[in-house]
């Protein structure tokens, strides 16, 4: 989820203040979160993610806070931007505020493109900063711009976002007017097979999903999905028999802890802002991103309280999996600066995950299952992509 129109909902929620105490230090996990929204809120509101920050959810103090090994910075290409063909120009951007961040700060931040760095990364106590593409519709056909992407250390990509595009249908389409995957989608999982990025299935359609799972030659990922099971007929979520098959592969769902991607309730308040913001924009004949707008939405959430998930819903959507798959196939891809003020009571920045690994302590999840839940299962997965790269060709491509 995104600052975008076709995700009004979200777009209008404002960001959780930063005001809670540092929860423990956790035990010594290789915590890796495969979705974080950081490069798109330094290009819409620059900030210095080396210090303590009263905005988003993600800076380095907080990821120190709360044990983060690894994240993956999202390049997240909102559809209306693809749409009108400057999508390459800013996914190259947001690639530069990650390098910037890095290159400013290497004694906090270190680039992380391949799974040995963010096991060295750990060790040296640095904060890395791998990169997944969120939106490859600026791609298209050319594979050579997916070659780029890769040299720049983007290591997976979700095909679409809100809106199909010319790779594939998104979940959020009403009219699936591809089918699922095009030639061009069946093209680029082939071409990212061969450079080892991880095929990312968070946003896709039900039949491009399925396309991808036939199409794929390596384990996929859900960079950011939770369960459809408690919220039946949103698509977005994956259901059982989805978890089944990535699991199957060798490939991971990552939860998102966005609250609408968890409850029903939350997903039905989501639903009901957005028909009143639309109503609202018609009525008064105002664009989506006036500020009369941001005032309507904080009128409504002040009249109507917003639904909150709790860390027991987020480690509910974590016993699906495990129970459908077993424990070698979930982990975590928070979302964190993507899904705004919707976030669970108790996990409302990295500074949070230490909440979280108790919660699953206390639901009876041993220490090592919980170091597979925080990391490990990814990194395995990450392995075996890199791997089957290597065999075809291409060497792998590590910082440290």
């Amino acid at each position: 989820m995104h600052v975008a129109v076709a995700c009004l909902s979200v777009w209008l929620i404002a960001i959780a203040p930063f005001g809670t105490a540092a929860p423990p230090k956790p035990p010594d996990y290789l915590i890796i979160d495969t979705h974080i929204d950081a490069p798109y809120r330094l290009y819409k509101t620059p900030t210095d993610l080396s210090i303590a920050s009263a905005e988003g959810q993600f800076d380095y103090p907080r990821a120190i806070a709360g044990g983060l090994g690894t994240a993956f910075m999202s390049i997240f290409i909102p559809p209306d931007v693809d749409a009108a063909g400057n999508g390459l120009p800013l996914a190259h951007r947001l690639i530069d505020l990650v390098d910037d961040t890095v290159r400013a700060n290497p004694d906090k931040f270190v680039q992380a493109t391949c799974p040995n760095d963010a096991v060295v990364a750990r060790q040296r106590g640095l904060v890395g900063l791998a990169m997944g593409m969120e939106n490859g519709g600026p791609i298209g056909a050319n594979l050579e711009h997916l070659r780029q992407l890769h040299s720049r250390g983007v290591r997976y990509i979700g095909l679409a976002h809100s809106r199909a595009n010319v790779l594939a249908d998104s979940s959020y389409d009403t009219e699936k007017k591809h089918g699922g995957l095009t030639q061009a989608g069946r093209a680029m999982v082939r071409e990212m097979n061969l450079l080892g990025i991880m095929v990312d299935v968070s946003h896709l359609s039900d039949d491009a999903f399925w396309n991808v799972l036939s199409e794929s030659s390596t384990p996929v990922i859900a960079s950011h999905s939770s369960m459809r099971h408690f919220i039946p007929g949103f698509e977005r979520n994956l259901d059982d028999r989805m978890v089944a098959a990535i699991v199957e592969d060798g490939g991971v769902v990552q939860i998102n802890v966005g609250s609408s991607f968890l409850t029903a309730a939350a997903r039905q308040y989501e639903t009901g802002l957005m028909t009143a913001v639309k109503a609202e924009l018609v009525a008064r004949n105002l664009a989506p991103d006036s500020p009369d707008v941001k005032t309507f939405v904080t009128r409504y959430r002040t009249e109507n309280p917003y639904p909150f998930a709790t860390i027991d819903d987020v480690i509910d959507h974590i016993d699906h999996v495990v129970k459908i798959g077993g424990i070698n196939g979930v982990g975590i891809g928070s979302d964190f600066d993507g899904v705004g003020d919707t976030l669970p009571t108790g996990l409302k920045s990295v500074a949070d995950y230490p909440n979280l690994i108790n919660g699953l302590r206390e639901r009876g999840y041993s220490r090592r299952a919980v170091r597979k839940i925080m990391g490990e299962n990814l990194l395995r997965t990450w392995r075996t992509v890199e791997r089957f790269a290597s065999e075809h060709g291409t060497r792998p491509r590590c910082t440290l």
